[in-house]
């Protein structure tokens, strides 16, 4: 089914306002967005307008309730010049298991596909061409009832918009754990990318960063004791050469990075392990010297080096960064892959394509 998609172009565009040689995250903004409504059991008024701002009620329910889900993407350009895509159907497919869990609607492949080609083709301009920045792609979906009872409600806007992006981490992070703190237990919403679960982090978060470090390593809601996930990554170590990352259990994100990186690790014959895993042996790995390598990984952050982790006023033993190869090889690979500098194995890279814009790419 082919979603029809009203495109409005902006008067005057704001790319020129941009110094793409100083890209912060999250600060600038492309010159469209698309914008669809849920309304009556079915996807319309599919649009890509000029980017700015919403109106709808303050009644509106996802205000109230935070009923609200987002995705996060990124579009690369090619030596060639040519718009890329990085595996979007397990984006989709996140998002709409992310829906499921919170009671909102699912977003057909065809929208999905139509709505981020078109709007990303069209602001094509605004993607970076230097190695390592890119145009992050936010889809986000929000509850619109203007009903401020509590209920699944039956009316949703569909919103993507995008953003030219340097490093998320320009240098390797710093984490600690927390006890006083839970980000996700069983039965919970941990496995989705819900608002809700970053909200509830925030606190946690700036108290780690007055301490000095840059995000929390979170633990298990029941045990205080398995390591789930970082605030913005997932979470690798590296083991007597055998790599580690905590199974999905349902409290966890399953991110396209992390499963990018463990489809890699398999492809190259080296040995991945899905399990639960404890900090207590991180501690015991590192103090025995034979905890080689911790990184995060994620589509804003891309794979980034552990340099320090600290557990109850406890610093674990890492070696030094600059000494490692796991992360450093795992990440120019994957970038290679994204960029179009390397050889795509698994078919991931998805060049971009219009089907309603007849304009030649610059």
């Amino acid at each position: 089914m082919k979603f029809p998609i009203h495109i409005e172009r902006t008067e005057v565009s704001h790319l020129h306002e941009v110094d793409f040689s100083q890209l912060q995250f999250g600060k600038w903004y492309s010159d469209h967005m698309f914008v669809a409504e849920w309304r009556h059991g079915r996807w319309v008024d599919c649009h890509i307008i000029p980017f700015g701002n919403l109106p709808f009620s303050p009644a509106s329910s996802a205000l109230h309730y935070g009923q609200i889900i987002f995705e996060g993407m990124k579009a690369y350009r090619s030596p060639e010049g040519e718009p890329l895509l990085f595996r979007p159907e397990m984006n989709r497919c996140r998002f709409n298991l992310s829906a499921a869990r919170m009671a909102m609607p699912q977003v057909p492949e065809a929208l999905w596909h139509d709505a981020l080609h078109e709007l990303i083709w069209l602001d094509r301009a605004w993607i970076p061409s230097q190695q390592g920045a890119s145009l992050y792609v936010r889809p986000f979906m929000f509850a619109t009832d203007r009903f401020i009872g509590i209920r699944p409600t039956e009316y949703f806007k569909f919103i993507i918009i995008t953003s030219p992006a340097g490093l998320y981490y320009a240098r390797p992070v710093k984490v600690l754990t927390m006890e006083k703190y839970v980000r996700a237990f069983p039965g919970g919403t941990g496995y989705a990318k819900a608002a809700g679960n970053y909200g509830a982090t925030m606190l946690p978060l700036r108290e780690a960063l007055q301490h000095g470090y840059d995000q929390v390593l979170w633990l298990d809601g029941i045990e205080h004791r398995y390591i789930q996930e970082i605030g913005t990554m997932n979470v690798f170590f590296v083991i007597d050469d055998v790599v580690i990352t905590p199974e999905l259990d349902g409290t966890i994100l399953e991110g396209v990075t992390r499963d990018s990186l463990i489809q890699l690790l398999k492809l190259k014959g080296l040995r991945i392990e899905e399990r639960k895993v404890s900090i207590d042996e991180i501690i015991d790995a590192g103090e025995r010297q034979r905890l080689q390598d911790a990184f995060g990984s994620g589509t804003a952050a891309s794979v980034v080096a552990i340099a320090e982790i600290m557990h109850r006023g406890r610093q674990i033993p890492l070696p030094p960064v600059e000494e490692r190869r796991w992360w450093k090889e795992l990440k120019a690979e994957l970038e290679g892959i994204k960029y179009g500098t390397r050889p795509d194995p698994f078919g991931w890279r998805v060049p971009v394509r219009s089907r309603l814009l007849s304009v030649a790419m610059n």
